[in-house]
């Protein structure tokens, strides 16, 4: 399979569809001819065999240059034509004596060049026979001078043959080009190919192996597969640093690898040593390259041999290698003696650089390539890298630099402390497999409740992507009873909570709630755990409904702030606030906490908790009635936790896309992501997530009008959840799906839960779903007080403008059941144009049935285009993105694209929205809205 070369495909098809395609007067199709060309390992030979495939068996004939043959004369057009050597006899005498002597079947000299070049024309024509023939020529650049004359020479005079004739050649190369034909060169493959290629074909690699990878290949299609053959399984998981190439090998079949290393043999002893250090560092400093070279005695003038062998491309300033795998073969071509020397002299070299102090890093990098074993003082410098880095790549870095430290140190513990910053760096960095293997060789005795602390955390996240949430929370309490009483305790049990909420075990969560200490830092996550009656009971004389409630961000906790400069630290507790927001509908403040997360993840390059607090941010949007701003957010996180592998937090976001898309009527959408976050929840004992996929479903139900089936997995959806805090969200859709399905009684349980909660929430918006749930299960008079109770609670709570309608909606039915009409219109009315605003499609269509039912009769013309309905998912987030003013790398950035990729979604979206440029958006955007 090829990857991302359909156009080159597409083009290699139709020469071979004209060449079949004769005019019926005994003549051939249309012959052609093409060189392909680019560097080595882009596909030409992928190519060569795509094109073999299509012409068939008995259609095509092959030649192959081979570098110790290049001096045969006549050697590639032997190998070429032997096989159609029985019709030398159809051929005029001049002509079929030229190819004999070719062939050396005569005896006799070629004499007459231009003979050849018109016998070799003929013979193909023969051969064609009226059908298509197909001539590869791989490798042209080695192939024997005259063979390539006489080929090229009846290339370019092909006409109705039904010939086609194709060129692999490979730049760089002396003498290698071929002029007077078609080209077509092969360039690096693009990030969606690239993406595709490396998921298909390569073994599992972390995502800063991978990252390194793409980096380093640059789009090479071989480069990008035998990179990752080069790596161990460690390195693969995530082992690397940015300074030494993997020692061992790669695959002995790359001919590639071959090559260059047989050219690099050649070269001499000088120019040899300055390539591996060039190689060792792949800085592109050429004055460091020179410095650290002198060492060996070596001189400038000792890189030509190698710039004109077009291995290295030099400048003023700068070295670098023609080709990512030359760089590789430099490297694993030489002995581990002359590897340590050459990072011993950069390491040397930079110390005497005037920049020493901003070249730190890579100088101890260096000595700890040259070093063999244990060195406290090289430990040291490594660990001093590892404290340096910060973000992204630099936990990665920083995590193999703890690993580095902790080789190089013969201290026991202090290899323990080092193992576990290690393992604790690689998780922040999303190397999960890494930290895994990394946790496995650490002896937890030797570490300070700190270190025991936060290595318990990094075992728990490992567990949750690899396990289940309840098997994490066990090592969290684990660790809390070892630990005892100390500052590194609320962190423990902070996401102790969060992973036994998500396991949806009542008894997990009680033995939690039993380890919670008695004191206001861990209020919240008592109200999370325990008995809903004991959260909060109202303040004597307050009438229900009426409360305004302490709220998650007045009640103290661990670690919430305002997020600046915090770094990892508090981001569990925070997370934890945004949760008991949500949990007891402050969403307001949820809001808030979970845009602060984000953003301070983007700012301080958190990866590790993006996913997650953009989980949050589009659960509290969803929450507010911002459904376009939530699904943005979401898949955001998906996107995001894909990339790490938080296949945990990707079980999440696949139910709250289902449940936005269940919003809008989307049927397939809906069922797709809401079965395939099921099954995994179900997989891996993840019981909330599976309520959250549940609910989508039995919500898409009860917007079709399907009662009976939305109650069915609305009720399974309250099962798995596990505590009747974090039922609360269902539970106002399973009242309305009981009482639309005949079943009120069904619907008892779930009404007393809800004013339970809605005491021990004390906001208006709660108290609002609570009177909604009352109203339905209630007759005469009491329903209607209910339902006006709860319209003027939404008007007092936080903006819920789909909670709002759904209430509207549904007095609004009741009214005219009531036989009120006239006051059943005007409540339709506001809830059909929420609706139609907010895209709940099904749910307009319902208002719409009972505006009708009212006597009021609609035009379906007046409904608005929802013109972002016509993209992708994709395309959506970039427009929303670049309505905004962004640019398409900060998009790029944002979303984990190339910049390239970016402008062909802007290219695909523009007419499908009827603009021309991105200064038209945001007016479409707000208008859309």
């Amino acid at each position: 399979m090829l990857y991302g070369r359909g156009t080159e495909q597409d083009r290699i098809r139709r020469m071979l569809v004209r060449a079949g395609a004769g005019d019926g007067d005994g003549a051939g199709g249309a012959s052609g001819a093409l060189v392909i060309h680019g560097e080595a390992g882009m596909g030409k030979t992928a190519l060569l065999e795509y094109a073999r495939g299509l012409a068939g068996p008995g259609r095509v004939l092959r030649t192959v240059g081979i570098e110790s043959e290049m001096e045969l004369a006549f050697g590639g057009l032997h190998q070429l034509l032997w096989p159609v050597a029985s019709l030398l006899e159809r051929l005029p005498r001049p002509q079929a004596a030229a190819l004999s002597a070719a062939f050396g079947v005569s005896g006799e000299a070629v004499r007459d060049r231009f003979a050849l070049g018109t016998a070799v024309l003929a013979i193909l024509s023969q051969a064609a026979g009226g059908g298509p023939l197909l001539c590869v020529v791989d490798d042209s650049q080695w192939l024997d001078r005259a063979s390539l004359d006489a080929l090229v020479f009846a290339a370019r005079r092909l006409h109705r043959e039904g010939v086609v004739m194709l060129f692999a050649v490979r730049d760089g190369v002396p003498g290698g080009h071929i002029g007077g034909l078609p080209q077509l060169l092969l360039r690096g493959l693009d990030s969606a190919a690239v993406d595709a290629l490396l998921t298909d074909r390569v073994v599992a690699l972390s995502p800063y192996a991978r990252e390194q990878i793409v980096e380093q290949a640059q789009g090479n299609p071989l480069a990008l597969l035998e990179l990752p053959a080069s790596l161990t399984a460690e390195q693969r998981g995530g082992q690397l640093n940015p300074v030494a190439l993997p020692a061992g090998l790669s695959s002995p079949s790359s001919r590639i690898q071959e090559a260059f290393q047989a050219q690099i043999r050649r070269l001499p002893d000088a120019t040899r040593a300055m390539l591996l250090v060039a190689a060792a560092d792949d800085s592109g400093d050429l004055d460091l390259v020179l410095r650290a070279s002198a060492r060996f005695g070596a001189a400038l003038e000792d890189l030509e041999p190698a710039e004109d062998a077009t291995l290295v491309l030099l400048s003023e300033h700068t070295l670098a290698f023609r080709h990512p795998l030359i760089r590789s073969a430099t490297y694993q071509d030489a002995a581990l003696a002359r590897r340590l020397a050459a990072h011993r002299a950069l390491a040397d070299a930079l110390t005497g650089d005037r920049g020493a102090g901003q070249h730190a890093d890579r100088r101890a990098w260096h000595l700890a390539a040259a070093t063999t074993g244990a060195d406290e003082a090289v430990a040291a410098e490594m660990v001093g890298v590892a404290e340096r880095a910060g973000g992204r790549q630099g936990t990665a870095s920083a995590s193999a630099a703890y690993e580095r430290a902790a080789q190089l140190t013969a201290d026991p513990a202090a290899r323990a402390q080092l193992l576990a910053a290690a393992a604790i760096t690689s998780a922040e960095a999303g190397q999960f497999h890494r930290t895994a293997a990394l946790t496995d060789h650490i002896n937890a005795l030797a570490l300070d409740p700190r270190m025991l602390a936060d290595l318990a955390r990094v075992r728990a996240i490992v567990e949750l992507d690899r396990g289940s949430p309840g098997r994490a929370a066990r090592i969290l309490l684990e660790c809390a009873d070892r630990i005892g009483q100390c500052a590194d305790l609320a962190p423990v049990l902070t996401e102790a909570v969060q992973s036994a909420q998500s396991s949806g075990d009542r008894r997990l969560l009680a033995d939690v709630a039993a380890r919670l200490p008695d004191s206001p830092q861990y209020a919240m996550a008592r109200a999370m755990t325990g008995p809903l009656d004991a959260v909060r009971e109202p303040a004597p004389g307050t009438a229900p409904g009426t409360g305004t409630g302490t709220g998650a961000a007045e009640l103290p906790h661990a670690g919430h702030g305002d997020g600046e400069g915090e770094g990892e630290d508090g981001f569990a507790e925070r997370i934890l606030a945004g949760v008991h927001g949500l949990l007891f509908a402050d969403h307001r403040a949820a809001l808030d906490t979970a845009a602060t997360c984000v953003r301070d993840c983007r700012t301080q390059d958190v990866v590790g908790w993006l996913h997650t607090s953009l989980h949050l941010l589009a659960e509290a949007r969803l929450s507010l009635g911002l459904h376009e701003e939530a699904r943005a957010a979401a898949e955001e996180g998906l996107a995001v936790a894909g990339q790490f592998g938080r296949r945990h937090r990707e079980t999440y976001l696949r139910a709250t896309l289902a449940t936005l898309a269940a919003l809008q009527g989307d049927h397939e959408r809906c069922t797709g992501l809401g079965e395939a976050a099921l099954e995994h929840a179900d997989a891996h004992g993840i019981g909330l997530a599976a309520a959250h996929a549940l609910r989508a479903l039995g919500l898409l139900d009860l917007g079709a009008g399907d009662a009976g089936s939305a109650l069915a997995r609305l009720e399974a959806a309250r099962d798995r959840a596990g505590h009747p805090v974090l039922t609360a969200f269902l539970l106002p859709d399973l009242v309305e799906a009981a009482v639309r399905a005949g079943q009120v009684e069904r619907a008892a349980h779930a009404v007393a839960v809800m004013t339970r909660w809605a005491g021990a929430a004390q906001q208006p918006a709660a108290w609002a779903l609570a009177r909604r749930c009352q109203a339905l299960t209630s007759s005469g008079a009491g329903a209607g007080e209910h339902f006006t109770a709860a319209l003027r609670l939404h008007e007092e709570g936080t903006a819920q403008p789909f909670e709002r309608a759904r209430t509207e909606l549904l007095y609004g039915e009741w009214l005219r059941r009531e036989r009120r009409r006239s006051d059943a219109r005007g409540r339709l009315r506001s809830a059909l144009e929420t609706f139609e605003g907010l895209g709940a499609r099904a749910w307009a269509s319902r208002a719409r049935t009972e505006l009708q039912a009212c006597g009021e009769t609609l035009d379906p013309a007046g409904r608005r285009d929802e013109l972002l309905d016509r993209l992708s998912p994709q395309e959506r987030e970039v427009v929303r993105l670049a309505a905004t003013g962004a640019t398409n790398r900060q998009i790029a950035a944002r979303l984990f694209l190339s910049p390239r990729t970016v402008g062909h979604h802007l290219y695909r979206a523009f007419p499908k929205l009827g603009v021309t440029t991105r200064n038209d958006l945001p007016l479409l955007l707000d208008r859309d809205r």
